[in-house]
């Protein structure tokens, strides 16, 4: 865990049409998160199926970032 990175989701989708770079993933879940600075950020959730998707209120741990997006997935 990344304490400086790990957060609570504020809000979260699921995105059926993407963006094109993005269309191979679709669909896929996207949460905005409060880190524990106080910053707000949006990221993409890890996870294909229902059971590891994240929802309002959730505490999120940082996984890794890829091309400049920041994915997460639902904390232990």
């Amino acid at each position: 865990m990344n304490p400086d990175r790990d957060g609570t989701v504020y809000t979260e989708t699921i995105v059926y049409s993407p963006p094109e770079q993005y269309a191979a993933d679709a669909p896929y879940q996207i949460a905005i998160i409060d880190l524990s600075n106080g910053e707000r950020v949006t990221v993409r959730v890890l996870g294909k199926n229902a059971d590891e998707r994240v929802y309002i209120g959730d505490r999120v741990t940082f996984v890794e970032d890829k091309n400049g997006v920041a994915y997460y997935k639902r904390a232990d």
